[in-house]
């Protein structure tokens, strides 16, 4: 596939916006003061007021650091960790460990009223990510440039623009339907290009994103959903956000979780019709079309599977821990959490099934314009 103006005009647009997106934020949202950030290291430990029953721990420790970044740099003070006696919320500290800490500053300008803010992985996330967008752009080249830059699109997108909006009130699903659109247009116009494959996946992929969102806006009513099955959600209203609508924001994750392998999907089989059309020029629109369908149903075979996967494995402490009080099967799949994620699959592979067809159909119409 040759690169147009089109192609660099747009991917130097997303930047653009990219960069924007970065410095400023479009849907701010009030938040409560915070404290000066910086990393320490802990340098002893006082765990006498920690009570521990069995593998849980309670009460508080008190820990003496030193700050190894910011203006208060190479100073010590004390600061406390509570633990509240969830395994799942706490960190326990020992000697030597790098923590992240927020702390005010008294009269004299010293770090006081310290806080635990975690184990500091921050350096180890940033060598992850370039690790991975070094192999991104050493396989993919200019498509993996394209395929990086949708993921840091996509990124700030939902950090600076979605999740602020859902907090200042607006409606999940359409919100949500409206960024999965711009996601869906960056994704499959960056990777495909403006060019036929890019708009065959995008209107194919958009296709089965429409079906998606409306089954699982359906099926989450008929399933008796309440939406506070996500974590952290009954917590979400209690810190003041009580107007929040949990179920329109669960039918608008199902729809966007999905929306990652449908355009996958979408892509594959848009990349397979052009390259029939650029091989075989003379060919015929039904053959085609059954050409990309063949493509598609050998695809669908593991993205289904891949859908089981990506969700049931993430909740694989909560399928043991229904195994382990000796509940039927009936008992565990219809239990809230369990229907959830039984709606996330299906859904999400009913609209893989549909994006399937329909690209195959909307490609072979895109390039019989073309190639006679």
């Amino acid at each position: 596939m040759t690169i147009s103006y089109k192609d660099i005009l747009f991917s130097f647009v997303i930047i653009c916006i990219c960069i924007v997106l970065w410095f400023v934020d479009i849907a701010k949202i009030s938040q409560a003061p915070t404290g000066i950030h910086a990393i320490a290291k802990v340098i002893s430990v006082d765990n006498t007021s920690v009570h521990t029953h069995q593998i849980v721990r309670s009460g508080f420790q008190v820990l003496r650091v030193k700050l190894l970044t910011g203006e208060q740099k190479n100073q010590e003070f004390s600061i406390a960790n509570r633990l509240i006696g969830k395994l799942e919320l706490d960190e326990f500290y020992v000697k030597d460990d790098s923590i992240l800490v927020e702390y005010d500053l008294d009269e004299n300008n010293n770090p006081a009223n310290g806080l635990s803010r975690g184990h500091y992985r921050i350096h180890y996330q940033l060598i992850l990510l370039l690790m991975f967008a070094g192999f991104l752009l050493i396989v993919g080249g200019i498509t993996g440039f394209n395929a990086l830059l949708s993921f840091i699109f996509v990124c700030l997108i939902l950090w600076k623009v979605f999740f602020p909006l859902l907090l200042k009130g607006f409606p999940p699903i359409s919100t949500g339907f409206v960024i999965v659109t711009i996601f869906t247009a960056v994704i499959t116009l960056s990777v495909g290009g403006f060019h036929r494959r890019g708009f065959s996946a995008f209107l194919g992929s958009m296709s089965g994103i429409l079906l998606t969102c409306w089954l699982a806006f359906w099926f989450t009513g008929l399933f008796h959903l309440h939406g506070a099955t996500q974590p952290f959600s009954e917590m979400l209203l209690f810190s003041g956000y009580y107007d929040l609508n949990l179920i329109d924001i669960f039918i608008a994750t199902v729809f966007i979780a999905s929306s990652g392998a449908i355009m996958d999907l979408a892509m594959d089989i848009a990349a397979s019709m052009e390259e029939i059309a650029l091989k075989y020029p003379q060919i015929g629109l039904i053959e085609h079309i059954q050409s990309g369908l063949r493509v598609g149903r050998a695809a669908l075979g593991t993205m289904a599977t891949t859908l089981l996967l990506a969700y049931s494995i993430s909740h694989l402490t909560m399928f043991l821990f229904f195994m382990s009080k000796g509940l039927n099967a009936l008992n565990i799949l219809n239990s809230p959490f369990i229907s959830a994620e039984i709606l996330n699959i299906l859904v999400g592979s009913f609209g893989l099934i549909t994006v399937a067809p329909l690209t195959a159909m909307i490609s072979g119409l895109l390039y019989r314009l073309t190639y006679k």
